[in-house]
């Protein structure tokens, strides 16, 4: 059971649905829905928990999808494996685009929508080369804007929208670059934080209302928060070893969903490894930006 808020902050994150999740990720509240969506990456599973009801169920299972974001008509834009991009919205999935060739052998893996709607989407280090980092803008076009990346994870804007947040998780480092919201470029690429091997890796970010970065620690058993100058101001621990990725939702924006992955391993990562947890930090979020991409016909 979770400890009781304090001042609105709760001290022990609650277990909101246990699926056992391989690689839960990608938690990110629906604002039309009122709904928190998420993903189990290798399985392809995607699942939804209503707050309102407690209730909670796997919504859909297919090729692994590694992120998503919410379009601006509600439905999901899913970033899938081999480059593969669809929109899936009461259980049809309406593809937008095929496949990316350089990706053959890879999957897409961290996504977030900008201010204007376009997507930077990450993808995985393969057999063909390290990560990159892909934009989507709104024609559907896709175009490569970082390269030779070990591992694309947690991205958010700064609140005055001149600033990009950037994790690369084996560099143990999540970067700042100058973002251009009327074109989309990043520029100035400079470090914001730097992780110690022993309090795990970056993984999944969030910004709070108050401009605070947040990210999950994989292998790290907590999610922190951290300051101006990329130090970590607080720290929440969890009872699985990889917590993977944090949003806020909740009608005000006051609950922090985070998800975990080593469903397949909770010998190693705790019993609770892989399920999906909520917690109440005392601060609120901010409601994440929804992708408006053209999708043509069929």
């Amino acid at each position: 059971m979770p400890s009781e808020p304090i001042n609105g902050e709760q001290t022990q994150p609650e277990c909101i649905a246990d699926y056992a999740c391989e690689i839960g990720e990608n938690p990110l509240w629906h604002p039309i829905e009122k709904c928190l969506y998420w993903c189990d990456i290798p399985a392809g599973r995607l699942f939804r928990f209503d707050p309102s009801t407690g209730r909670h169920e796997q919504c859909h299972e297919g090729r692994p999808v590694g992120g998503f974001t919410i379009q601006s008509d509600g439905s999901l834009l899913l970033f899938m494996d081999k480059g593969a991009v669809a929109t899936w919205h009461d259980g049809k999935l309406t593809k937008i685009l095929h496949g990316i060739e350089a990706e053959r052998n890879s999957r897409f893996n961290d996504v977030i929508a900008d201010p204007v709607g376009r997507v930077f989407c990450g993808t995985m280090a393969s057999s063909s080369g390290k990560g990159k980092l892909y934009r989507m803008d709104l024609d559907g076009t896709i175009r490569v804007v970082l390269e030779g990346i070990g591992c694309p994870n947690g991205m958010a804007f700064t609140p005055d929208q001149t600033g990009f947040y950037f994790t690369d998780s084996f560099a143990y480092k999540i970067y700042l670059f100058d973002y251009n919201a009327a074109d989309g470029q990043l520029s100035n690429q400079r470090t914001f934080a730097t992780f110690n091997e022993g309090e795990g890796l970056p993984d999944g970010a969030a910004l709070d209302a108050n401009g605070y970065l947040w990210s999950a620690l994989w292998d790290g058993y907590a999610v922190v928060r951290l300051s101006a100058d990329g130090t970590i101001e607080k720290r929440i621990a969890f009872p699985a070893r990889k917590t993977s990725s944090l949003t806020f939702g909740g009608e005000n924006y006051d609950e922090m969903y985070i998800t975990t992955a080593g469903g397949n391993s909770r010998d190693v990562d705790g019993p609770l490894a892989g399920a999906t947890f909520r917690l109440r930090t005392g601060t609120r979020g901010r409601p994440e930006f929804v992708s408006c991409v053209q999708v043509a016909d069929d």
